[in-house]
């Protein structure tokens, strides 16, 4: 495990390339996620980065590029790092993003959902991140929290002042899919324009993570001005 400390300690991006979001995607590696289910995860997030219409949206202003970086997370204090912070700047740097998380292997496999645990590490990481104009956290799982605190009293404790969490909610073909859908709508999701994007297994995951990347990296200029389109339109 990466302690927090440790990652606290890791010096920021510098901030002159002008970075218009600082984008951190959390993978849920709980008990619920079997060995083939993370692994299409994985798969599908590499995919996703590497899909020509993904690549194009990052790359859309050049001098206001993305800044990434990656955890998974399950347990109280099972988090850990997969992709430290990086600017996606060029076909290359999207690339070996996407290779790194593809060559990545779970850290931990038994452990409950402890969803408060996982948004509060996430508040912490973007203390590393470069001073991009946005700030937004991608929590993806299959389940809702039961151990420890929850989504609100993450928000309430930690710094998430200036951050936009959105949801990718996985489903598995169980009648308990409506309860994860509603509980990312209702409890996980904040901030303006903040959103859920919805798949229906891991076999689905590259193509909703796909759908959400592109929604999230779009960037649009206006008068000369650089706009992030909030509600998707």
């Amino acid at each position: 495990m990466v302690r927090l400390a440790a990652l606290l300690a890791l010096a920021p991006i510098q901030a002159e390339a002008g970075c218009r979001l600082a984008l951190l995607l959390a993978l849920d590696i709980s008990s619920s996620v079997d060995p083939g289910e993370d692994a299409l995860q994985r798969a599908g997030l590499a995919a996703a980065l590497k899909s020509s219409e993904v690549q194009a949206e990052i790359l859309s202003v050049p001098d206001r590029p993305v800044a990434l970086a990656v955890y998974e997370w399950s347990g109280r204090y099972q988090q850990r790092v997969v992709v430290p912070w990086r600017l996606l700047d060029s076909s290359s740097a999207i690339l070996g993003a996407a290779e790194a998380i593809a060559g990545s292997r779970r850290s931990y496999a038994a452990f409950p959902t402890a969803m408060g645990f996982g948004l509060a590490f996430g508040a912490r990481l973007f203390d590393s991140a470069p001073d991009c104009t946005e700030r937004t956290l991608d929590m993806s799982g299959d389940g809702i929290n039961n151990d420890g605190f929850g989504p609100a009293l993450a928000y309430a404790s930690f710094p998430f002042g200036d951050i936009t969490v959105n949801g990718l909610a996985i489903g598995g073909g169980s009648p308990n899919d409506a309860e994860v859908f509603d509980f990312y709508r209702d409890r996980v999701i904040r901030g303006p324009g903040a959103f859920v994007e919805t798949a229906r297994d891991f076999s689905d995951f590259e193509r909703a993570i796909r759908r959400k990347l592109m929604r999230e990296v779009a960037a649009r200029v206006y008068g000369g001005r650089l706009a992030l389109p909030r509600d998707g339109g």
